[in-house]
């Protein structure tokens, strides 16, 4: 039996808060239908090395804590995920358990409930708000008789088809295999081999009878030749990454790193800053591979600014573990901008999720900007509430340009500055140190006298000791004796 959730005859007690133990007994006997998410498989005997195709879907999640509505919500995003994969979502259902059920995720009752939607439907793909094991995975299979795809291939899927450059492709491809190796199966003696066509066989000889490798072996085994190929790959470039920001860090640029949950405005954001002509897309996960591009604060100061991979809440550990050369990006810079979209209907909920993957890849020891985007469509009140909770953040409009200044100006208070102060004097023959200090230090005061040029300024140590033989009155001094 399934009962429509935003029935009011079924609401009166959705909205009550749960203690340990306690589950209302309609929850739990009925898969509660989730209104306003709507937007083939032939065989399932044979495994996807890659892209999944999914067309005519029905979302299943099961809600084990917290309220109701959060429990929409997390459905509502995975909808979103299967549109961007380019599926039409036709139905999607919520059963209340204390846990999911072990052998299928929803318990075999409402599996079989679940069969009886997609016939109804006619959908062709089942897609749960959750990582199956490959026994649950198998199990539910068999029972509803069509495709059944978890949260974490579906996010897989998403990066496969948008990944562009050849480092996020082997990325992709590396985690998509990482997961699927203890998923694969065979289907009996169908997908033996046997050795030589003649295995089994009395004129076989010794060692040659017997079913030989299976099909579930080799393929096993062509998978981890595989990932073994694109680790090393990956390695390689991740040389030429770790190089790039060696040269960065020698040039004394500060970096800075804007992260954020997935359509949060990222790319927007750095279009607006530097002016970089990302691809801006309304879709999750619309860019996979960073890039990197120069600006300059209201100073002067030259800084480089990455524009990442987005999160999103139970990003798969496969995917964290394959991106971590790129998402090196974040933990090396020197500040990261949060981007966080202010017209969400649970803001705070994206910033915990972003920061749960910062925190995995080790970086919650670089300095945080949280920058609350899309200003000019949120709820003020919303707004107001981050502000207040997120200490130092900036609410800004990617789209408009408000509040673009005032972000630049806080980027720059933000960054850690150059640690040495001087007080030069630079004869005009040597004017390239001081465009040097214009473009990597913080320039204090100018003015330019009959001599040279003379300068106060914040630069670092290099640079400080190639101006050195032109200090006004006094060594070098550290920035904090000035």
């Amino acid at each position: 039996m399934t009962e429509p959730l935003h029935d009011p005859a079924n609401r009166r007690d959705l909205d009550v808060e749960y203690t340990t133990g306690e589950l209302d007994l309609q929850d739990r006997v009925a898969l509660r239908r989730v209104d306003s998410l709507s937007t083939e498989l032939d065989d399932v005997t044979e495994v996807e090395y890659r892209q999944v195709r999914l067309e005519r879907v029905v979302l299943v999640g099961v809600w084990t804590s917290g309220s109701a509505e959060e429990a929409e919500r997390s459905l509502t995003e995975l909808a979103r995920l299967a549109e961007t994969a380019g599926s039409v979502v036709l139905e999607g259902v919520i059963q209340r358990r204390d846990k999911p059920d072990p052998a299928t995720y929803i318990g075999s009752g409402k599996a079989r409930e679940l069969r009886e939607i997609v016939l109804e439907t006619g959908a062709d793909t089942v897609i749960c708000d959750g990582e199956l094991t490959p026994g649950q995975l198998r199990t539910l299979e068999d029972v509803t008789k069509v495709k059944v795809v978890d949260r974490t291939w579906l996010i897989l899927d998403i990066f496969a088809q948008h990944a562009r450059s050849r480092e996020g492709q082997a990325q992709v491809s590396l985690a998509q295999m990482q997961y699927l190796l203890p998923r694969l199966r065979g289907w009996g003696e169908t997908l033996s081999r046997q050795a030589g066509g003649r295995a089994g066989g009395a004129a076989g000889g010794v060692g040659t009878r017997g079913p030989g490798e299976t099909k579930i072996e080799t393929d096993r085994r062509r998978i981890r030749e595989q990932m073994s190929r694109l680790r090393r790959e990956l390695k390689a470039m991740e040389k030429v990454r770790t190089t790039q920001r060696a040269a960065r860090r020698k040039a004394s640029v500060p970096t800075i790193a804007i992260a954020g949950y997935t359509n949060a405005g990222k790319s927007s954001l750095l279009n607006q800053l530097t002016g970089a002509g990302v691809l801006v897309e309304d879709a999750l996960f619309a860019t996979l591979d960073p890039t990197v591009r120069k600006a300059r604060t209201p100073s002067g100061r030259a800084v480089t600014m990455a524009d990442t991979v987005g999160f999103v809440r139970h990003l798969p550990h496969a995917l964290v573990d394959a991106f971590r050369s790129t998402l090196e990006e974040v933990v090396d810079a020197d500040l990261i901008v949060h981007v966080v979209d202010g017209s969400d209907e649970d803001p705070e909920g994206q910033l915990n999720a972003v920061r749960e993957v910062l925190a995995e890849i080790g970086a919650t020891s670089v300095r945080e900007l949280v920058v609350i985007n899309k200003a000019d469509v949120a709820d003020p009140i919303v707004v107001g509430r981050l502000l207040r909770n997120e200490r130092g953040s900036v609410a800004v409009s990617a789209r408009t340009g408000e509040g673009m200044d005032a972000l630049m100006t806080r980027i720059e208070e933000d960054l850690p500055g150059p640690d040495v102060f001087v007080d030069v004097l630079v004869p005009y023959e040597r004017a390239e140190l001081v465009a040097r200090i214009q473009a990597d230090g913080i320039v204090l005061g100018i003015d330019h006298t009959d001599t040279g040029t003379a300068v106060r300024a914040r630069v670092e140590a290099p640079l400080a000791a190639a101006l050195a033989e032109f200090a006004v009155s006094s060594p070098v001094v550290s920035a904090g004796d000035d």
